[in-house]
């Protein structure tokens, strides 16, 4: 499949450890200053997402809930158009922090080998397991395990169209973190934003895919207007110059709106993966938003900071999810055991109860287990 799908015919899967210390050895200086800084940042946030076990009860019974770490995680890391250091930082520090023991990360092959600057930030994050395999098939890998690729638990990081499917088909096989659709930006700004930077931060958006969507919603025909002129002339000198014109063409959209409260509904309804409000007291306006992945407050607070530095994870709910789920967390990576214990006497202070409700849903060796106690 890597061959067909890929075009790259490679002889063994896994990278050798030695080439992940290369790249990051060989990793330009500024590049590497920068990895570093955003390690810290991102560990820092992620270490305060950690919850304690709690415990409850008396002398007669113990009611409880242990946390423990997901024993083994797959990270998907993107190697289409472009490459994404940042996101093995995103999926790889929140499993550390979570005390995940084995973390095996999977990334397309490219004729040219790997991007260095991927294998730099697994081996900064001490990722020592990495496959160059891609793709529906890299997922499947992942979740049944092949004879040089073991099965996971759970396999989080973005994806494709095939990538987010194959996630989906199998998530009664292993867990995932969410349907990952286009990523998407909503930014809500007033008449004194300035124009250059809120089309800089559109584009930014719409390079990721043809599929990106980037919008604006204002009170003001004024700033439409300005920025539409800035999309025009900040395009010609983008790289991604062609995948921009059509994310921005076809899934581009300025929304004017008569008041506040109605732009805070269309935020709302939405749900943006990604929000801006450069907004005058942009705390205050945060009150009347109820649904986004991620916020951004205030004019010195582009997407673009999330998306490296800021500390709190870039893999988000897109497609309207924000409105029932979260971005990727420390959380993803713990699960909750409950535990329960009962003495002789708590035991007979609830018994009868237990059997009246279990008679009452027809379960009678539900009744007979308390009831056999009760006798003996």
């Amino acid at each position: 499949m890597t061959k067909q799908f890929d075009g790259v015919d490679v002889e063994t899967f896994k990278v050798p450890e030695a080439a992940l210390k290369k790249a990051f050895d060989e990793c330009p200086e500024a590049l590497k200053k920068a990895l570093i800084k955003a390690k810290e940042n991102i560990t820092s946030y992620h270490q305060l997402q950690k919850y304690p076990t709690i415990q409850d009860g008396n002398s007669q019974l113990l009611r409880a809930q242990i946390v423990t770490p997901i024993e083994s995680v797959g990270i998907y890391i993107p190697g289409g158009t472009a490459r994404y250091p940042s996101s093995v930082l995103m999926n790889a520090i929140p499993a550390q922090v979570a005390g995940v023991k084995n973390i095996i990360m999977v990334t397309p092959p490219q004729k040219e080998g790997i991007d260095p600057s991927v294998l730099a930030a697994a081996y900064l994050c001490g990722v020592k397991e990495v496959y160059q395999v891609g793709g529906a098939q890299a997922i499947a890998a992942l979740a049944y395990g092949t004879k040089s690729i073991p099965a996971v638990d759970k396999v989080v990081g973005p994806g494709n169209i095939y990538v987010a499917l194959a996630k989906q088909k199998l998530s009664s096989v292993i867990g995932i973190d969410h349907f990952a659709g286009p990523s998407e930006v909503l930014i809500l700004a007033g008449e004194t934003a300035n124009p250059k930077w809120v089309a800089a931060d559109l584009i930014a958006q719409a390079e990721h895919d043809s599929l990106a969507q980037s919008i604006l919603v204002t009170l003001s025909d004024a700033l439409i207007d300005q920025v539409n002129q800035e999309l025009v002339h900040q395009m010609s000198n983008r790289t991604r110059k062609a995948i921009i014109e059509v994310s921005l063409k076809e899934r581009g959209l300025a929304i004017k709106v008569a008041s506040l409260e109605e732009a805070y509904a269309y935020v709302n309804a939405i749900a943006p993966e990604h929000l801006e409000i450069i907004l005058d007291d942009p705390l205050y306006h945060l009150n009347y938003i109820h649904h986004a992945g991620a916020i951004f407050l205030g004019p010195y607070t582009p997407e673009a900071i999330g998306d490296y530095m800021g500390g709190p994870n870039h893999t988000l709910p897109t497609s309207g999810t924000a409105k029932f789920a979260s971005g990727l967390s420390t959380y993803d990576f713990l699960k909750r055991t409950s535990v329960l214990q009962y003495s002789k006497e708590a035991f007979n202070d609830v018994a009868s109860d237990v059997i009246t409700l279990a008679h009452q849903e027809q379960l009678d060796g539900h009744a007979y287990s308390i009831q056999v106690r009760k006798e003996s």
